[in-house]
């Protein structure tokens, strides 16, 4: 019993001073969350904007014309049934473990991602099901009674790589309400000055 109430306590003093750290923030996400701790496969990140108020936007994400197409702006509601979300709902549900889908080129996604995204270039999204619940069946068409939530993004609403993933996926069979999309992407990412990564190969 002693060992377990020394435990606890040895635990919530390691995250006392992060949780001190968080409540200090200037800067914070929103009035009710300095910061958000969100799982990665090296571990937890936690996600909170730059604190130096005197931040510009990343060069890359502050273009404001690109030619269209390709790069055209995408309607709010990419296709029916899939729910468009903003930064808190993504937050809340990396937080909660969330899959993110970082449907950019592995190029975009090596120089910086959302923390805790896994990359599935819209190029694959039709052959890679299989790694968010979907199975083959003998007939080569997919099963996706068993789908996984994800939640989609790419380089902002002037960026097609998640919208077409999407419609690759709903295409296969893929549940709609098993989607979420990230319309602002990578460019409202840095807009708000939120934490990056950078990402797998």
């Amino acid at each position: 019993m002693r060992a377990m109430i020394l435990t606890a306590l040895l635990a919530l003093l390691a995250a006392a001073p992060q949780q001190l750290f968080a409540a200090e923030l200037e800067v914070k996400i929103n009035a009710q969350t300095p910061s958000v701790t969100v799982p990665t496969k090296d571990g937890p990140v936690e996600v909170m904007r730059n604190q130096d108020q005197e931040a510009t936007i990343d060069p890359t994400y502050a273009k404001t014309s690109r030619k269209c197409p390709p790069f055209c702006i995408q309607p709010m509601q990419v296709a029916p049934g899939v729910t468009t979300v903003g930064e808190v709902e993504l937050l809340e549900f990396a937080r909660t473990g969330g899959k993110l889908i970082d449907g950019r080129t592995v190029e975009w996604h090596v120089d910086g991602t959302i923390p805790g995204a896994i990359n599935m270039p819209y190029t694959q999204m039709a052959d890679r099901l299989d790694e968010i619940g979907c199975v083959k069946k003998a007939d080569g068409k997919w099963n996706c009674e068993n789908a996984e939530t994800v939640l989609l993004f790419c380089n902002g609403p002037w960026c097609g790589q998640s919208p077409m993933a999407i419609k690759a996926m709903l295409r296969e069979g893929y549940p709609a309400e098993k989607i979420l999309y990230y319309r602002g992407g990578m460019q409202a990412w840095h807009t708000l000055g939120l934490t990056v990564v950078e990402g797998d190969m």
